[in-house]
């Protein structure tokens, strides 16, 4: 099991990962730290334990948007293949109704 150091407003914290995640522990820390400092920056020093809960509740508050935005993409993904499916046996129905006009004409 690695071991990083990260920073959160001006303190280290040893932390530990899975070997190969430091790069990725790293970043997420790096992202935390801006959240808990900028918290800092908007309501002044709360004490540390209500600073991380806040930046973390704060980031809670943007993955729940995420969340939110992601299903409602996702609902219009699937709307579009179900309007291009409908599109597409259209389509079909009105070659298949071609090709039959053609066959009898082709037959006369």
């Amino acid at each position: 099991m690695a071991q990083v150091t990260i920073q959160v407003n001006g303190r280290p914290y040893i932390v530990g990962c899975e070997d190969g995640q430091e790069p990725h522990l790293t970043e997420l820390a790096r992202l935390f730290d801006r959240q808990v400092r900028q918290v800092s920056s908007d309501v002044g020093q709360l004490g540390e334990t209500r600073l991380f809960l806040m930046g973390a509740l704060l980031l809670a508050d943007e993955l729940s948007d995420m969340k939110l935005r992601l299903a409602h993409a996702q609902a219009e993904i699937a709307r579009m293949q179900q309007e291009g499916t409908k599109a597409e046996i259209a389509a079909i129905r009105a070659l298949d109704a071609a090709a039959e006009k053609i066959e009898k004409i082709a037959a006369e």
